[in-house]
């Protein structure tokens, strides 16, 4: 993710331990991601720009889409998570994926792609309107404009019969609202995207569900990335008991309740740059 945020530094932090994290959620969401950019169009031989890299998971996804003959621009601001994306996609194989350190709110507009796609970024940034408009016009006519995004409240709402689960939900998404950060932005793409100049974006939400591990301990990987932030902000972890034991205690009480957790609604949204009236 690169988010362009009106605070000094990224509400998840650069650590190794988010960076990790981001690797594991890439893993679980994937397969949800690859079905949206294919049904959105997404395809051989596309030249895509892919916003918010990260760890360049999203970019590999969206290489193995366009193969060989497609070029995939990601764009990170942060210079360590460039090296460990390039690094990652060389050990890959994939050729056809290049990085540029930016802020996705100073990119230009040049006409030059055919799609332009994210995952969890619109929601870190403070004028999305803006950044969908300059998108849209660095696509060729007929270019496609794909995002997904969270919504929280779904989340939440599946977790009631789990309190500590809960609990964790609550408190992440507090701390990420006293951030700054829209935590239920997919819905509001539908407006979004229209205010940028795009047709109203075909639109679906989707939640993946399980018991494994990855599934339980989604919110706490992302609960103990942001704690330094809930700390500056003041919010109680006083519901969570101990936190070293914390991940543990809430894959047991999915255990124990015989249930499955899902992971943040994902909403997705797609629309097609019109051709330019003559």
């Amino acid at each position: 993710m690169d988010p362009a945020d009106s605070n000094t530094s990224y509400v998840l932090g650069y650590t190794e331990a988010e960076h990790g994290r981001l690797i594991r959620q890439a893993a679980l969401l994937g397969p949800v991601t690859e079905r949206f950019f294919r049904d959105a169009g997404v395809g051989t031989g596309h030249s895509v720009l892919e916003l918010g890299s990260g760890m360049g998971d999203v970019a590999m996804l969206v290489a193995r889409l366009v193969g060989p003959s497609g070029q995939v621009l990601g764009i990170e601001r942060d210079a360590d998570s460039i090296k460990i994306a390039q690094a990652r996609v060389a050990d890959a194989g994939f050729r056809n994926v290049s990085f540029s350190q930016k802020d996705i709110t100073q990119l230009q507009s040049e006409k030059q792609f055919d799609a332009a796609v994210g995952r969890f970024i619109l929601q870190f940034v403070p004028d999305p309107v803006s950044v969908v408009r300059t998108l849209a016009a660095s696509l060729r006519p007929g270019g496609i404009v794909a995002f997904h995004e969270p919504q929280w409240q779904p989340y939440q709402d599946l977790l009631r019969q789990l309190p500590l689960i809960r609990a964790c939900a609550l408190t992440v998404r507090n701390t990420m609202q006293s951030s700054g950060v829209r935590t239920d932005s997919g819905l509001s793409l539908h407006n979004v995207f229209q205010q940028a100049g795009l047709p109203a974006p075909h639109m679906r939400i989707e939640m993946l569900l399980g018991a494994q591990p990855g599934f339980t301990i989604w919110i706490c990987d992302l609960l103990f990335s942001l704690l330094p932030k809930a700390r500056q902000h003041g919010i109680s972890l006083d519901a969570l008991g101990n936190l070293e034991t914390l991940t543990e205690r809430v894959h047991a009480e999915v255990t124990a309740a015989n249930a499955v957790v899902p992971i943040i609604a994902l909403v997705a949204a797609w629309s097609i740059v019109p051709a330019a009236k003559s």
